[in-house]
């Protein structure tokens, strides 16, 4: 039995210079990974290099939402190992709210993720994966995010398609909870955060570390593909 290890592979993170992509950008580092983030921010991008070291990160500015700026930057980046796709901009809002809200989550999270495994496809390691991000509202949706909702279940269905179509290329999703936020976003969110408390089952807020724990986790297991993973504190049980 082989367990892949990341050492000397090569991550793909859309995503990777703040949150959920960073943490796991540091933690594939620490694995002894070469890692590849890309992002809108060039000032993140820039912070994010120099927190994980020149040394191990390679960083291109990107707008996932282009379809054409995906395709020419992996053309660039060439052959590597695993793809993560945490970058997202959404706004979410009730079936009631406008058609630009309705479409945003698909607009700004699905198809970015969609098109990215796309144009992955001819440059991954036929040993290595895609992990793409839903979240937990998937399974229990809020009640003012219908289209977000259905945008996460569609993002775990296109996960198992994927695995299908693409074996041995394994590919899986991880469905975040509410994870914490520092600073002024985390200000704002302080409410939201209160509330998730009281609705899973561990009672707090998840962390970014912990759900890159996941994705390294669906990174490395070579026998786990077509799942969907839940680091929700227990919120989809509630």
């Amino acid at each position: 039995m082989t367990i892949i290890s990341l050492k000397k592979q090569r991550i793909v993170i859309i995503g990777g210079s703040s949150g959920i992509g960073l943490a796991t950008a540091k933690q594939a580092i620490e694995q002894g990974a070469y890692v590849i983030i890309a992002g809108r921010s060039k000032t993140k991008l820039d912070n994010a290099r120099q927190f994980l070291g020149n040394n191990f990160v390679e960083t291109y500015q990107l707008d996932n939402q282009n379809e054409q700026q995906l395709q020419i930057f992996f053309e660039k980046v060439g052959e590597f190992d695993h793809l993560f796709t945490p970058g997202a901009s959404y706004v979410r809002g009730p079936i009631t709210a406008s058609e630009e809200i309705a479409k945003s989550s698909f607009i700004g999270k699905f198809w970015p993720q969609y098109f990215a495994a796309k144009y992955a496809v001819p440059f991954i390691s036929k040993s290595g994966s895609i992990v793409l991000m839903s979240g937990a509202f998937s399974q229990r949706p809020p009640i003012d995010g219908a289209s977000y909702a259905a945008c996460n279940g569609a993002i775990e269905s296109l996960g198992k398609a994927l695995a299908v179509e693409l074996a041995p290329i394994r590919v899986n999703v991880v469905s975040p909870g509410t994870i914490w936020r520092d600073g002024e976003e985390g200000v704002r969110r302080t409410p939201a955060f209160e509330e998730y408390k009281t609705i899973s089952l561990l009672q707090r807020v998840g962390y970014n570390e912990e759900v890159a724990h996941t994705v390294i986790y669906l990174m490395t297991n070579s026998f786990t593909t077509g799942s969907t993973l839940f680091p929700d504190g227990g919120y989809i049980l509630r």
